[in-house]
């Protein structure tokens, strides 16, 4: 694998992961608990189709084959999705949706605080203009878990079984094969193995103040990023990509 095809292959995981979770955000507008709640939840979903826009964008030049952002967004099949399991679970209730991204932003707090020292002044840039987004995210989902995990007997139960479920994704936003290890070995990406502690505390600090806890349990899910996906992202697809594929070449 060349170090062109690498940085291809890690910008669509990105993309893809910012897209998917961008998308099933969506789905809450109009459906907020508050209204506060849906204007939010609206904002961030817009703030990760944004980022996925510009690593989509950045991703079609480094192809260099002609596509563009439109086309890996919308026109790729199931399989070639390379996003992690996490993002395209369903939303469930609101407690379950600020699980998925309370667990998500931990990560991509990390991982873009070390991108923005990348050797690749393009990633370097969407990482510096993006961590701000991402702080806001991180703090919103965080404020949420421990408001409802120290609150109501229902508020807490329902948080802590979506703790228990969403933990099995976890590993899998740790996933690293060649393409990380071109990258790193460039310093285009971090190594992050090198903050799963960090990773780790951080949650742990949040969950013990919102009274919750991750199980014992540590099986766990994965195949996002080989493109092995689970029965939810075949649907959301289907509704993501529906006029693109009905009206192909279509532009506003």
């Amino acid at each position: 694998m060349t170090k062109q095809e690498a940085l291809f292959e890690f910008l669509l995981r990105k993309a893809d992961d910012s897209l998917i979770l961008g998308h099933r955000l969506s789905e809450w507008c109009g459906h907020g608990p508050i209204l506060e709640e849906d204007i939010a939840l609206t904002n961030i979903s817009l703030d990760l189709i944004g980022q996925a826009t510009e690593l989509y964008k950045y991703a079609a030049e480094v192809e260099g084959k002609g596509r563009t952002e439109d086309d890996l967004a919308f026109l790729r099949i199931e399989r070639e999705y390379k996003n992690v399991l996490l993002v395209e679970q369903l939303n469930g209730d609101f407690g379950k949706t600020i699980v998925r991204q309370f667990f998500f932003d931990h990560f991509e707090h990390l991982l873009y605080e070390g991108l923005m020292n990348s050797t690749d002044e393009r990633i370097s840039a969407i990482a510096t203009k993006t961590i701000k987004e991402i702080k806001y995210h991180l703090r919103h989902s965080s404020e949420w878990v421990i408001r409802l995990g120290d609150g109501t007997e229902e508020s807490h139960n329902r948080v802590q079984a979506s703790v228990t479920d969403l933990s099995r994704f976890i590993n899998e936003l740790f996933f690293q094969d060649e393409v990380d290890e071109i990258l790193i070995n460039e310093g285009i990406i971090p190594d992050v193995k090198t903050f799963r502690v960090a990773f780790e505390n951080n949650m742990n600090k949040i969950l013990e103040e919102a009274t919750l806890s991750l199980p014992e349990e540590k099986w766990q899910l994965s195949g996002g990023r080989k493109g092995v996906h689970s029965e939810h992202l075949g649907y959301l697809l289907a509704e993501l990509q529906y006029m693109q594929r009905t009206y192909p070449g279509m532009e506003w």
